[in-house]
């Protein structure tokens, strides 16, 4: 087959001049722009892969900043706010007579807050409202005014607050009490709604809690023995001012400027740290301070320890010499002199001794 093939190209081409000047200029065009495109679309694949990079880690960059500011806000309002409101049902209990259906002593109740845990915050002001829900009934309106008092103890039973508050119904003329009922009679009638007011009493307006005596009971006395009632609660609502006053009334206004100044101050934090490590020069020049700062320790500490050497040999030498001077001094007069030639005598015979010694040794290799 390549035989057949190549007779052909032989037939139409004997010279080759088609082949060389024709067909290989053509492929080498065609096998460049085939590597240029090539080279192009592998340039564009990886300026795509960068470019997907580069947006994934600023998305994850964003997210990330947004998130902390949106988690800094809850955190502070989480431990900056305290609870709105605690309620507690108030079971109140008497004595009753047997001569008649009236309580024959005031009707009280134990209110239990907490046991182990704090329940208010320390410093927050507080309102203390007790509600009575009392039907309209003949004896509650004939009833006229009455108090409630209240004390608030801590774990040790120790009275933290005292307070008594005077309270009634809302007086309504029988004109309106008989239009309302006509009116509402259809409720009535389906039990969607009941013939009774709500009584609140503020015992105290502004009751601030103590961190070393917190707050554990409440006792609650209604001072009448004919007062009628459904239920009675006690609601410890917390008094809001300043910046928790407007957290709390406007929620979304304070949460939209306390995210967005999260973000301009962490965007400014991430933005001068990017700024501060993407330049490296900083680093190179502290690099090389610390290895001079290094560098003259080390020959410091070498400079000292040769004098601390060289001090200590000069001592040395100098007790040498105090002990020969001692000695001299010892002997006075002639003895002294002699002493000093008797010295220089015996350093003489040392020298000579070994001088001696090295050319015996000498003869003794030159004879080996």
């Amino acid at each position: 087959m390549n035989f057949l093939l190549r007779f052909i190209v032989f037939c139409f081409d004997p010279l080759g001049l088609g082949r060389r000047f024709l067909v290989r200029p053509a492929l080498n065009v065609g096998w460049n722009v085939y590597d240029r495109v090539r080279s192009k679309a592998d340039e564009k694949v990886g300026t795509v892969r960068e470019l997907v990079l580069r947006l994934g880690l600023i998305a994850f960059a964003v997210v990330l900043i947004i998130w902390l500011a949106v988690f800094m806000y809850a955190a502070f309002y989480y431990i900056y706010m305290p609870a709105i409101s605690h309620t507690r049902p108030v079971h109140m209990q008497f004595k009753t007579c047997l001569e008649t259906s009236t309580p024959c002593t005031f009707p009280h109740a134990h209110v239990s807050l907490t046991k182990k845990q704090q329940l208010l915050m320390v410093g927050q002001a507080y309102k203390v409202i007790v509600n009575i829900d009392m039907p309209e009934s003949p004896q509650n309106l004939e009833l006229g005014m009455f108090m409630v008092c209240a004390e608030m103890r801590d774990y040790d039973s120790l009275l933290r607050g005292h307070s008594c508050r005077s309270a009634m119904m809302r007086y309504r003329s029988p004109l309106i009490r008989m239009i309302s009922t006509w009116a509402l009679s259809p409720l009535y009638v389906l039990g969607w709604k009941e013939e009774f007011q709500q009584v609140p009493v503020e015992i105290f307006s502004r009751y601030l809690e103590e961190r070393q005596h917190p707050i554990t009971d409440v006792y609650v006395e209604i001072q009448s023995q004919k007062i009628q009632f459904y239920t009675v609660t006690l609601h410890i609502v917390a008094d809001f001012t300043g910046l928790r006053y407007i957290m709390f009334n406007w929620p979304v206004l304070s949460a939209i400027v306390a995210i967005s100044t999260n973000l301009f101050f962490i965007l400014v934090v991430f933005l001068l740290s990017w700024y501060h490590w993407s330049d490296a020069n900083w680093l190179h020049s502290l690099q090389i301070k610390y290895a001079r700062l290094t560098n003259t320790l080390q020959s410091g500490a070498g400079s000292v320890i040769l004098s601390s050497t060289s001090t200590s040999s000069l001592r040395d030498d100098d007790l040498l010499s105090l002990d020969e001077k001692s000695d001299i001094s010892d002997v006075g007069g002639g003895d002294a002199d002699d002493l000093m030639v008797e010295k220089s005598l015996d350093k003489h015979r040392h020298g000579r001794d070994a001088k001696d010694a090295l050319r015996q040794r000498k003869t003794k290799r030159s004879d080996k």
